[in-house]
């Protein structure tokens, strides 16, 4: 008379598909032996506090940004009241062209110069720790985010695209990544000087302001139907239209820094690939090196088994035993990089810009009034 066990063998396949993968995923849990971590992983905790310290940072530049403006248009200025060039992280164009005239010359650009400092900071950041400006620092990433997730909140699930949708769709951020590379690569380091010396060269900034101070109708469903796809998909933003992210990602490809799963610890619990915000299939791959990894370590943080996920230099990818890089080391270096070059262009005074006073005085209360050269 045969056992239990060789009954349910012999009779698996008259039950649903949904019991054989709970009984297939039982199995091997059963064969592998399960090594709980040891300790606590604070490397979400640590990522939302530079989310939000980021946040902060922009909203300061933002109100101080917004205050010069309004005092040169209501003719209040006064020397006290200086404009703050953080402003230009939010011109990655900008920071494109003057990096194009910065190696095309080979002189450090007198415009606009931290727009160029900013965009190098956070390619040095995706260089090294993967794509993490998107998942710590970005301020629409973190937006985004919390958008997804509030989506999840209210309808208890967010959407998954059909996979060849979703690749399609993921292709549009290369598309406009190409056009603007397309574009600041047929412009020569005599034409980048002179549309930054131009009028709206000097206060495209302000234009920047005025799109948002002064939204049209069209603007503001798009930007509604925007908000709502992210509420009711992943990062529908970063996923699929930004370009900056596009940069970011392929800038990552040669990272030192990968996510490295080890098959001998691993559970095959598939909780990494389940919260993975890219939707990477973190559990049947070996390293991800997938231009959409923005370093989160939300899988490394969620996985319930010991050294089966970690964060691996190359000199740790032999040994499974290696601790990896752990989530503080991670935040210190992304620290470094930002703080460190953008402490060495205000040492090095280019930091600002050269524009004079006089100058914004005369342009930014006519800013709508300045055509594109």
């Amino acid at each position: 008379m045969p056992t239990l066990l060789e009954f349910n063998d012999t009779c698996s396949n008259c039950l649903p598909a949904s019991n054989l993968k709970d009984i297939g995923l039982k199995r091997k849990l059963r064969r592998k032996k399960v090594v709980r971590r040891a300790r606590p992983d604070h490397s979400q905790l640590l990522r939302r506090v530079f989310q939000l310290a980021f946040v902060l940072l922009n909203v300061w530049i933002g109100a101080a940004f917004y205050a010069w403006v309004r005092a040169l248009e209501t003719g209040t200025h006064d020397r006290s009241m200086t404009r703050p060039a953080g402003v230009e992280g939010w011109l990655p164009i900008a920071g494109l062209m003057n990096f194009k005239y910065w190696v095309a010359t080979g002189r450090l650009p007198a415009a606009h110069p931290a727009a160029m400092f900013l965009l190098v900071a956070f390619l040095a950041i995706a260089f090294l720790f993967r794509k993490a400006f998107c998942s710590w620092l970005c301020p629409i990433g973190t937006l985004a985010e919390y958008l997804w997730r509030a989506g999840r909140g209210m309808l208890g699930r967010n959407l998954r695209l059909p996979r060849w949708l979703d690749i399609n769709l993921r292709s549009l951020k290369y598309v406009l990544l190409g056009f603007f590379v397309w574009a600041v690569a047929n412009m020569s380091g005599s034409d980048i000087a002179q549309f930054m010396r131009s009028p709206y060269g000097a206060v495209v900034d302000v234009h920047m302001l005025n799109f948002f101070r002064y939204l049209g109708q069209t603007a503001v469903i798009v930007l509604g139907i925007l908000v709502l796809a992210s509420m009711l998909v992943q990062n529908f933003w970063c996923r699929y239209l930004c370009p900056y992210g596009a940069l970011l990602g392929l800038t990552s490809l040669p990272s030192p820094l990968h996510i490295r799963r080890w098959p001998d610890a691993c559970i095959d619990c598939a909780k990494c690939a389940k919260v993975c915000p890219s939707s990477l299939p973190v559990d049947q791959l070996i390293t991800i090196k997938s231009a959409e990894c923005t370093g989160c370590l939300e899988c490394v943080a969620c996985c319930p088994a010991e050294g089966a996920l970690q964060m691996s230099l190359p000199v740790l990818k032999r040994s499974q035993n290696s601790r990896g890089l752990p989530a503080w080391a991670m935040a210190a270096g992304i620290a470094a990089l930002f703080l460190g070059i953008i402490g060495y262009a205000k040492a090095a005074g280019h930091w600002n810009g050269n524009v004079p006073d006089y100058l914004y005085r005369q342009l930014v209360p006519h800013t709508n009034e300045v055509d594109h050269p």
